[in-house]
């Protein structure tokens, strides 16, 4: 991207752009400083170590991209039911596309930089804006080019033509509705909240619309019903509100020409709805933009906080008044690093949801008194997947040039800082999770399921231990940008090998059930393997 082949591209259209009251030539160069500074983020996750490295690093992690298309290749040879196959991978896409538009864009989105720099220069407007929508555009279009570009093949050689036409048509129109809906939620939160209310509500916004995402893949399924080997689909009015829905209908318009009244006005909506949301987005840009204003305003009034029970858990874990200083610290850093709890809490949420999409599941074929008579309760593993990402995560921070302050400090053990983090993170983020779902699983498989329960938090304890071992690189926490902490790289594969770790963890408790009174035994093995290994590692 060095010579911004992109911008080439854009040159062809600049009468257009100009027809629009948008002063090209500085839009362009507003675009290229941008994106040069774009390239000048040095991602330590693809180097893991303090070498720098040439480049951009974020068209090297594209290949992330490129693996994750392969998993729409399948869904396209389950015969000629294309309603179905296409809403599966239109769903897909649509996933990977708006979290990644969440997690890597919305800064770009909600960045005020521009109104203290630009605005304060003869700028048009329209030229700010239309530069900030093409510079995330940019990074869409090189995001989608490398989530599809093999599925797409794939496609033209096996599908022919007509369906590899209407494959990147839908493509297109997805990455349109996507970048507005994105805009037009923040839009809404913009316009009802200020100050620190709104950075928060933002962050709340983005985390649900990440669980949601993966919710209504869930819903899609459950669309069909299946008669024999086929899927067999039964319009409702409610399916106009799914959009995945709407981008598989085409298909089924197109080459089963099915002409069918719901299937028409689903197809209308995948054209109409992306391009309506984009105009709408347009129109209200300016609106947009002066609501930003409010992203640079502080809150008025501070709350007190009520510090007796957090006072009482960092007596009860923390044996030291050094490591109860820095819980302190870490418990703050969690709870008030936005740009940490947009990289984090996402993954919280599906820690959340996935164990109770499993239930959900299989009471489509079980009873809820048949199903309280299984082992399904080893599903609630699923929500300790998340350790190994929140503990890579614990290294970044927006705020990685206070880490000044660990040197100045006068720290006799280093380990006590990651201790303190890693106890923070659990009281924090992990066992509400875990409690919230202990209870809606005893619920469900009654108090049987207590012992288990108990390996389940303990083997989590000995998981934080074995993700510190994995990514610790004997630095302090909260002390690496977290523009760095794009997931690809040699860290993506430490991740996927945490995952594998924790299914091995489930393997074995679902091995050990069978059985009798064993659990007990593999307990008290757990707390006490715990124990050693914790005084062992974090020294």
């Amino acid at each position: 991207m060095s010579d911004f082949r992109m911008l080439k591209v854009l040159d062809a259209f600049q009468a257009v752009f100009r027809k629009l009251d948008i002063d090209y030539n500085l839009m362009r160069k507003i675009l290229e400083i941008k994106l040069t500074m774009d390239g000048r983020r040095i991602p330590t996750i693809l180097s893991q170590n303090s070498k720098k490295k040439e480049g951009n690093q974020f068209l090297k992690s594209l290949w992330i991209y490129a693996l994750y298309g392969l998993t729409l290749i399948p869904f396209a040879f389950f015969g000629d039911n294309y309603l179905f196959q296409m809403s599966i991978i239109t769903g897909i896409a649509m996933f990977i596309l708006m979290t990644s538009m969440i997690s890597d864009f919305s800064s770009v989105l909600l960045d005020v930089r521009d109104k203290i720099i630009l605005n304060t220069k003869p700028v048009n407007s329209r030229t700010i804006n239309a530069a900030k929508f093409l510079h995330v555009s940019i990074y869409l279009i090189l995001i989608t080019g490398a989530f599809i570009s093999i599925p797409a093949i794939v496609f033209l050689f096996s599908k022919g033509f007509i369906y590899f036409l209407l494959f990147l048509s839908g493509i297109i129109l997805i990455d349109l509705l996507v970048l507005a809906f994105t805009a037009l939620i923040y839009m809404f939160v913009l316009r009802f909240f200020d100050g620190e209310k709104l950075k928060d509500m933002i962050n709340y916004v983005q985390i649900v619309l990440a669980i949601a995402v993966v919710v209504g893949y869930q819903i899609i399924i459950r669309l069909f019903d299946v008669a024999g080997f086929e899927y067999v689909y039964n319009f409702s009015w409610w399916h106009v509100l799914i959009p995945p829905i709407w981008f598989g209908a085409p298909f089924e318009l197109v080459l089963n020409q099915n002409y069918a009244f719901e299937i028409v006005v689903l197809s209308s909506l995948a054209v109409v709805a992306p391009i309506l949301s984009i105009f709408i987005y347009y129109l209200l840009m300016p609106s947009f933009e002066r609501n930003l204003q409010k992203l640079m305003e502080q809150s008025s009034t501070k709350k007190k906080q009520r510090r007796t029970l957090q006072d009482l858990f960092e007596r009860l874990i923390c044996f030291s008044s050094e490591e109860r200083a820095f819980y302190r610290f870490s418990s703050i850093m969690l709870s008030r690093e936005r740009e940490f709890k947009l990289k984090v809490y996402p993954s919280l949420g599906m820690a959340f949801v996935f164990p109770l999409i499993f239930l959900f599941n299989n009471l489509s074929y079980q009873t809820l008194d048949e199903l309280g008579q299984g082992k399904l309760f080893l599903s609630i593993y699923f929500s300790n997947i998340i350790i190994g990402t929140v503990v890579y995560m614990l290294q970044f921070s927006a705020k990685y040039k206070g880490a000044w302050i660990f040197k100045t400090t006068p720290i006799q053990k280093h380990y006590i800082v990651y201790s303190a983090t890693i106890k923070a993170f659990l009281v924090k983020l992990y066992f509400p999770i875990i409690f919230i779902l202990s209870i809606i699983y005893i619920w469900i498989y009654s108090f049987r399921i207590l012992p288990d329960l108990a390996v389940i938090v303990v083997s989590a304890l000995l998981q934080v231990l074995i993700a510190y071992k994995i990514y610790n690189n004997e630095k302090f926490p909260f002390t690496e940008p977290i523009d760095s902490a794009q997931q690809g790289g040699g860290a993506t594969g430490k991740i996927i090998l945490f995952m594998i770790i924790v299914g091995i963890f489930a393997f074995v408790h679902g091995i050990i059930s069978l059985i009798p009174y064993a659990i007990y035994g593999y307990l008290v093995a757990l707390i006490g393997l715990t124990i050693i290994l914790w005084k062992r590692i974090l020294k």
